[in-house]
């Protein structure tokens, strides 16, 4: 179905059956009150084309999903509604023609056919709630169509589930409610465990793990939190400690987990890190299911390591009935409900239904979640700097020490433009996108971009480096530094005490030419190993040995140094991840003093 781009819409329906069979009291949508309607024939197929006329200057929003009372209020004022919940794919793409916005929940799938059957009419897609699994964003930016979230209404809903599962859990209600309700009478089966001076580790310290810990303090419980972004200051507020991953893992009585689901944090609960933890810990999870390994943590229940789990979220959901985590005996489960309260969806209704009237108005939503479309000459000309930006960023923020808050960034221009005629808007929205996407739900861009930052504290500075020559070419080169951290590789600490990265773009490819105070040349693809070492003979036929044992293919080798037979630095560029082996092989060599693995 295709929708006409001007002040009339009209919507093409086609019919394989004879016109004869078919009637417009037999179409199953409703239909704009002023009508007309026109037939086409060719050899084999009949055409109706339906058309409206513009009878208001409303723009139209379908509710595929139920919305609060609320929200919907608020969208009867500035547009036309239509509420059609349990919309098959096929129906959802017969009507999204006729609409300018569309609002979902995670029920309904907003697939690149929706955006393709929306002819470009449609605008704006509202989901309510935080999780954007179900849209297709990059089909919604090729489209130009905004795709915006509430990511705050439910927030102390998830929080206040989190401790309903933290505290039940350590009394074992669940269980004793089971055992009563069959006739059992269990005292001492179900004996507890106090929160009082126990360790609670908060696994994420944005909106909800902050809640949680306000709330987990009250209860008398000694809080520390894991979360590379949060500001210490913030948290020293409320007296909470900033530490390490391991350190939090191996010292918490209790984990409550508020992480995103990302490459980073995929199972990032696995066998490997279950094995640091205190024998008897108990783990809350209100976050995502897949950033923990469920085989590995029933392993971790059966072999005691982990006493109990408590579990809103599953890898899976709904999860297999025959699953051996659901049916744990030690296992509390509840079906998703941390947004699950009457106040939550009202307020999730209100703040999508408001980001969606505003997004329609055309102004700049601060919960805009994919990026928005621009000037296709601007974006020819800045492509490959904006592909170094973001992996400059993304290559930043992996060489920080965990444990290290991510507060101040800047980052330089050299460039022979004048600072009127280089927009570099976009070049720090994707310095901003590499630095926090990795390890953050949030999608960043143009419009979020600063809001998302300064939401996490991270404060972004630039400066331009005004450059003699041709200003044909836009940069000469972009420079981002990560002030008052530590680093994974201390190499690549500058001078100045920042850690250092620097890229140039070579033939339309972004290449890392500069870590720390070392000079390298390596093409910004795949996966990069940097070793420091010290400078000798056979050292790129060791370490390519090494990686072609483990049939790791290896793109490319740069290897800068302060001087002949001094320390150097190696950059190695690989197609996939080496394994763990591996990597322990190359930093077992004599001559390796550090090394670190980095996923662009």
């Amino acid at each position: 179905m295709a929708a006409s781009s001007t002040s009339s819409s009209s919507a093409l329906l086609t019919h394989k059956t004879p016109l004869s069979q078919t009637s417009l009291s037999s179409l199953k949508y409703r239909l704009p009150v002023s009508l007309s309607f026109t037939r086409h024939h060719n050899s084999s197929r009949t055409f109706i084309v339906l058309s409206s006329s513009s009878i208001n200057s409303k723009p139209t929003v379908l509710v595929a999903e139920k919305l609060g009372a609320a929200g919907l209020d608020l969208l009867k004022d500035f547009a036309n509604v239509d509420c059609s919940y349990n919309l098959s794919p096929e129906e959802l793409c017969t009507k999204i023609s006729l609409c300018d916005a569309l609002i979902v929940r995670s029920g309904t799938k907003v697939s690149r056919e929706v955006f393709e059957s929306s002819g470009g009419r449609l605008k704006v897609v509202g989901r309510a709630g935080v999780g954007i699994d179900n849209v297709d964003l990059g089909a919604a930016t090729e489209h130009g169509c905004l795709v915006v979230n509430a990511p705050t209404a439910n927030t102390v809903a998830a929080a206040e589930h989190g401790i309903a599962l933290l505290t039940s859990m350590a009394r074992n209600v669940a269980q004793a409610d089971a055992s009563i309700k069959s006739g059992k009478w269990q005292r001492n089966k179900y004996v507890g465990v106090s929160l009082v001076g126990k360790t609670l580790a908060v696994m994420g310290f944005g909106k909800v793990g902050t809640e949680v810990a306000r709330r987990a303090k009250g209860l008398g419980m000694h809080v520390i939190a894991h979360d590379p972004y949060a500001p210490a200051d913030r948290a020293h507020a409320i007296g909470v400690d900033l530490v390490s991953f391991d350190e939090a893992i191996s010292t918490a009585d209790f984990l409550s987990l508020h992480m995103p689901l990302t490459p980073a944090t995929s199972k990032i609960l696995n066998d490997e890190n279950f094995a640091k933890m205190k024998k008897g810990v108990r783990i809350v999870n209100v976050a995502r299911g897949g950033v923990i390994d469920e085989d590995a943590l029933v392993r971790a229940l059966d072999a005691g390591i982990v006493a109990q789990a408590a579990l809103d979220v599953f890898t899976v959901e709904p999860p297999p009935t025959d699953s051996r985590l659901i049916q744990h005996e030690n296992v509390t489960v509840t079906p998703h409900l941390g947004a699950s309260t009457m106040e939550a969806q009202e307020g999730v209704a209100i703040e999508i239904a408001e980001a969606v009237v505003g997004a329609l108005k055309g102004e700049l939503a601060a919960t805009a979640v994919n990026a928005p479309m621009v000037p296709a000459e601007v974006l020819t000309e800045l492509k490959p700097y904006v592909t170094l930006a973001e992996k400059l960023g993304r290559l930043a923020v992996q060489l920080v020490a965990g444990g290290s808050g991510v507060k101040s960034v800047k980052v330089s221009y050299a460039s022979a433009r004048a600072p009127d005629d280089l927009d570099t808007r976009l070049l720090r929205a994707m310095v901003t996108k590499g630095l926090i996407e990795p390890i953050s739900s949030v999608f960043v861009n143009l419009v979020n971009a600063d809001f998302t930052a300064k939401q996490r504290g991270v404060r972004i500075s630039e400066e331009r480096v005004l450059l003699d020559g041709s200003p044909e070419s836009p940069l000469q080169s972009i420079q981002v530094q990560i002030a008052n951290v530590e680093s994974r590789f201390a190499s690549a600490i500058s001078e100045s005490g920042e850690v250092t990265v620097e890229g140039k773009v070579k033939d339309g490819v972004p290449h890392l030419t500069k870590v720390g105070a070392f000079e390298v040349d390596v093409s910004l693809e795949g996966n990069i190993i940097l070793c420091r070492q010290v400078d000798q003979p056979g050292m790129i036929g060791i370490v390519g040995s090494i990686l072609g044992e483990e049939n790791v293919n290896v793109s490319f080798m740069s290897v800068g140094r302060i001087a002949p037979r001094k320390q150097a630095i190696m950059a190695i560029g690989v197609d996939e991840p080496p394994s763990k082996a591996a990597l322990k092989r190359i930093g077992e060599i004599p001559a390796v003093e550090e090394f670190v693995f980095l996923d662009l």
